[in-house]
């Protein structure tokens, strides 16, 4: 793993993923992308983040922990559709002890406009008891200092939206 700072990670900035692009069998009968393949790049994405912060496969492999989402809420925004270079910014919004807050928003990665976003709570998980565990000293304060880069940020519009009926 890098050390801090080299990948910038470290940066009041959120995290960029790579860029992907929109497979053709992900496509709808409507003609636009599946709902579940919004959630497959931002999960593809956010494996991105968690292999700079030290909890890829390689820690679930030598160290036995991972991470499993516990709730996820996907605002889809605008339409994206074949072709189209699609790239997720992360935000860590918080964390703690056993858990990571995030906000990750899908743009066009070459017009810049905002398709979708996720938020998410996520939990590490000790794999020999399929438990909630604290994550080790080391990776707690390497996610700590990207969390104290990230609190710099402006939060974007969009977090902690709850799902209910417009009110009268």
């Amino acid at each position: 793993m890098p050390a801090a700072g080299e990948d910038g990670l470290l940066r009041p900035a959120p995290f960029l993923s790579s860029v992907m692009q929109i497979e053709p069998q992900w496509i709808d009968y409507n003609g636009h992308l599946n709902m579940a393949y919004y959630n497959v790049m931002f999960d593809r994405a956010i494996d991105q983040l968690w292999l700079g912060l030290g909890i890829g496969p390689a820690y679930m492999k030598a160290r036995q922990g991972s991470t499993f989402t516990a709730e996820c809420h996907v605002r889809y925004l605008r339409e994206i559709n074949l072709g189209d270079p699609v790239q997720v910014s992360i935000l860590l919004v918080s964390a703690d002890a056993k858990r990571l807050h995030t906000f990750e928003e899908l743009r066009h990665a070459s017009e810049g406009w905002l398709s979708a976003t996720s938020e998410n709570m996520t939990l590490h998980v000790d794999m020999a008891t399929r438990k909630t565990a604290p994550f080790p000293p080391d990776i707690r304060a390497r996610i700590e200092a990207v969390a104290k880069a990230h609190a710099a940020i402006a939060r974007p519009e969009g977090i902690g939206r709850n799902i209910a009926m417009p009110s009268k």
